[in-house]
């Protein structure tokens, strides 16, 4: 299982069967007592491999501990981890999001994280119950074609897409955890009444459908839709490959406030499987260094959670774009909007 595995297919009822129980509390673990080092342990990872790889071949080279690394996507790997439970070969969980970390934390899958580690990241961006801690945020961005479109005749709201104006002329990525979190983030602020009637509008408008974030990006760019739903460091790592001076594709930030402008995280928890797992501990302590944290602003150009390190100078103020009303630990209902996704075709 060195690097990555193949993808195990999961149906989507084993999501809702599982994380339909009663939510429970993380096991509570003295980890710094009862850990022990055996120089490796198992990480299921959410985030792409050409993300984070390289970080994790510097950790092992720091470390010495050797990290089996299972790539999949985020909620297809949350509901194994479900599916899975205690004989779960997995000790640690990288989630693209914060919503996937909430469904396991509401059923009682992780080991309570020491303060050491959860302190480090300010309160907005984590759990609330240091059962996972936040590492990096993620803004949510409309995408759009530059050439097609003036910077004024972008919507600053998610809302307009649902006009008949936008049949045709824009894209999702609907499979996406991210997305998913943010249609999650979009029952919590305005209801579910409201969200129902926001992808129905979204479906009937037949928007393209691309499998992830990377090929939305690159079809706006290229001229094939006028604008799209994605987070805002696609963009950015594309720039610096290609000159932003060269991108067709432009960003515009929602209006604060706005279900579409969340700032959502990816983060990390030490699984049960994994509370006496000092190797896998280490592994999200590092996460939250200054090290990894400079990685991912410098390589990932998202926003650094921790006091010191300076998120990428062209980019809004994170405590800006945070919606106040919204608990990153309310997102936990995946199943919820994965249904509503399906009901109305979009997966």
């Amino acid at each position: 299982m060195r690097r990555a595995l193949p993808l195990v297919l999961l149906v989507a009822t084993v999501t809702v069967a599982v994380t339909a129980c009663t939510p429970a509390e993380p096991a509570s673990t003295d980890s710094a007592t009862a850990a022990s080092s055996d120089g490796v342990f198992t990480l299921y990872s959410g985030r792409d491999e050409a993300l984070v790889q390289p970080l994790i071949d510097l950790f092992e080279e720091q470390s010495g501990t050797d990290v089996e690394v299972r790539y999949g996507n985020t909620a297809e790997l949350g509901a194994l981890l479900l599916e899975e439970g205690d004989q779960s070969p997995a000790q640690v969980f990288l989630s693209q999001d914060a919503g996937a970390l909430g469904a396991l934390s509401n059923a009682g899958r992780f080991a309570t994280l020491p303060e050491s580690i959860t302190a480090a990241v300010p309160a907005g961006f984590t759990s609330t119950d240091d059962s996972w801690v936040g590492v990096t945020g993620r803004a949510r961005v409309i995408v759009y074609d530059g050439e097609a479109l003036t910077a004024a005749e972008v919507p600053d709201s998610v809302d307009a897409f649902t006009d008949d104006a936008w049949a045709g002329r824009f894209g999702i990525a609907p499979s996406n955890a991210s997305f998913q979190a943010f249609i999650t983030a979009y029952r919590v602020l305005n209801g579910e009444e409201a969200a129902d009637a926001w992808v129905a509008a979204i479906a009937a408008n037949k928007p393209q459908i691309f499998e992830n974030n990377g090929a939305l990006l690159a079809a706006v760019n290229e001229g094939v839709v006028e604008a799209g739903l994605l987070n805002h460091y696609y963009w950015y790592a594309q720039a610096a490959e290609t000159g932003a001076e060269n991108m067709r594709a432009q960003l515009s930030f929602p209006e604060q406030g706005d279900a579409g402008a969340i700032v959502n995280v990816s983060g990390a928890g030490l699984l049960q499987t994994g509370e006496t797992d000092a190797d896998a501990l280490a592994f999200i302590e590092f996460l939250v260094s200054a090290e990894a944290q400079q990685y991912f602003v410098d390589e990932t150009f998202e926003y650094p959670l921790i006091e010191g390190v300076d998120a990428p100078a062209d980019l809004p103020p994170l405590d800006s774009l945070v919606n106040p009303d919204l608990d990153l630990s309310d997102l936990e209902s995946l199943e919820v909007t994965q249904e509503l996704l399906s009901q109305y075709g979009l997966i």
